[in-house]
């Protein structure tokens, strides 16, 4: 089975001074540097996927700005494929699927952010195109949400889109082993 590791959105909007931050995003990101560097040692496919806005009213995400950029922790190095997209799901549009399928991949890891949005999104869909996925939780995060007039805090946002994919779409792990 060949494995890829799927970043997805781990942006500077998404950190403390960014338009849009979420709960830990450093904590997130921290983790996520700890599957990058095992794949990078490992020889094992590497893909970035980032948002780019494409409404005149997005607030964050907004081409040309800083929140764009990819969070120095886990940057691009050289050679390893940067798709951009403009949807949730990382597979509308980007070209991941067939980049996946020429390099042979049949297993994911994912990581990334948000949690409840884009992470969700790629990984059903990922289970759905027939991948076998797994989620490394610790290295992704989730905003705070609000609903009518209840607040829900972002850690049990992040457990719950956590708990709905486990087992159904993915398996779920804090660490990846």
């Amino acid at each position: 089975m060949t494995r890829a590791l799927v970043l997805v959105d781990i942006q500077l909007d998404y950190f403390p001074g960014g338009a849009f931050p979420l709960v830990e995003p450093e904590a997130a990101a921290a983790a996520a540097r700890e599957v990058l560097d095992a794949f990078r040692a490992s020889g094992e496919l590497v893909v970035h996927v980032f948002h780019t806005a494409t409404e005149a009213d997005a607030g964050f995400f907004v081409p040309g700005t800083p929140g764009v950029g990819f969070h120095p922790l886990v940057a691009p190095a050289d050679g390893e494929p940067v798709l951009e997209k403009h949807e949730p799901n990382s597979f509308v549009g980007t070209g991941l699927q067939s980049l996946l399928a020429d390099a042979g991949v049949t297993e994911l890891v994912v990581v990334g952010m948000m949690s409840s949005m884009c992470v969700d999104s790629t990984v059903r869909a990922a289970s759905e195109l027939g991948f076998t996925v797994t989620v490394v939780s610790d290295a992704c995060a989730a905003p705070d949400l609000t609903l009518w007039d209840t607040t829900v805090p972002g850690s049990l946002v992040h457990a719950s889109f956590m708990a709905a994919l486990d087992g159904s779409f993915a398996t779920v792990v804090p660490r990846l082993a």
